[in-house]
């Protein structure tokens, strides 16, 4: 029961994470100007004749007052410059005009994001019959559950701060962290055979490097797509294919990074079937990882060459968080296959 619910869960994370994107790629982070409600409604409006004539400065001034206490909160932490310009920047506090379909769009990934809260406390509850048997793995599904309840508050810091750049880049590294924790509860809570992979000592290191490669390219990757708002709010829509030209070195260097990426992979292939070349014809971890790779590095090439088309950004996103899955999910069968080995 626990490892289909967690199967089920990872799933729908992996499905909020490509809404997600639609969000971005559309811009309908700010469809719903205010958290959790939307427009101070559980059910938005449809158009703009039902909300009051200064819809904009009541919401401008909510956000006024939320960040104002947040400014405070990271004054104490120590981060005086941000806390600066949370009471400062005017930008911030610019309400953007209403757009019943940007408003759904927002309202919908609240919705998942809803019923994904829910499958993650019946994650744990299920997994509370562990807990004389395997008290990590239900450790494990509580971390899952605080974690998504702080991402949730992230969520709302994030409307409040009129999509702050690093708030997106933090939101986007909790959602891996959820990830790789739910990983470990499909992990744990089945028991299965492992592949008896080959030279394991040359696989670990290139799929740990893979990993931590991974990792820096979806920061650069966060950090990029912050840039794009800045140059198409400088440029506008209409100049779309100067887009990718005015990012200068930071979308070369993502660019770049992704070819060391793929031949970390293609060699990872290689070891893993050294000396069983048949067995690249089965199905495995292996080959759909390298599938999601080549789908995350082409959609970027499309992205790339087509003046950052909306299509492809989900896609590109929802694959490349899905090659750190695989990894993960490879790294943890490795790591069994060694234990087994030295027994």
């Amino acid at each position: 029961m626990l490892k289909k619910l967690s199967w089920i869960t990872l799933i729908a994370v992996y499905l909020l994470i490509l809404v997600g994107g639609i969000v971005r790629s559309t811009g309908s982070g700010m469809g719903c100007p205010d958290w959790p409600k939307c427009f101070g409604q559980w059910i938005p409006p449809t158009s703009v004749a039902q909300l009051p004539d200064d819809y904009k400065d009541i919401y401008s001034l909510k956000r006024q007052d939320k960040n104002v206490k947040l400014a405070g909160y990271m004054e104490k932490l120590g981060f005086k410059d941000l806390a600066f310009e949370l009471r400062h920047d005017e930008a911030i506090l610019q309400e953007a005009d209403f757009n019943a379909i940007k408003t759904w769009i927002e309202y919908i990934n609240r919705l998942i994001g809803v019923l994904i809260g829910f499958l993650i406390l019946a994650t744990f509850i299920s997994s509370l019959k562990y807990w004389k048997s395997d008290k990590k793995l239900v450790l494990t599904a509580f971390s899952v559950l605080v974690l998504v309840v702080i991402q949730a508050w992230i969520g709302s810091v994030v409307v409040s701060t009129n999509l702050l750049p690093w708030t997106i880049t933090v939101h986007m590294l909790l959602a891996m962290v959820i990830v790789a924790l739910l990983i470990l509860v499909v992990h744990w809570s089945g028991r299965r055979a492992y592949n008896n992979w080959q030279n394991l000592k040359w696989t670990r290191l290139l799929l740990i490097t893979g990993m931590v490669c991974m990792v820096v390219q979806i920061v650069l990757g966060t950090q990029i797509r912050e840039m794009v708002d800045i140059v198409m709010n400088e440029l506008g829509r209409s100049r779309r294919g100067e887009w990718i030209d005015a990012l200068g070195l930071n979308f070369i260097i993502h660019r770049s990074f992704s070819i060391a990426i793929l031949l970390v992979h293609v060699a990872l292939i290689y070891y893993l079937f050294k000396g069983r070349p048949g067995n690249l014809k089965e199905v495995g971890l292996p080959q759909l990882l390298l599938v999601a790779v080549i789908i995350t590095i082409a959609s970027g090439a499309i992205m790339g060459h087509f003046g950052i088309p909306a299509f492809a950004q989900p896609i590109h996103l929802l694959f490349a968080v899905l090659t750190f899955g695989l990894q993960f999910m490879l790294w943890l069968q490795l790591r069994k296959a060694r234990q087994i080995e030295q027994i």
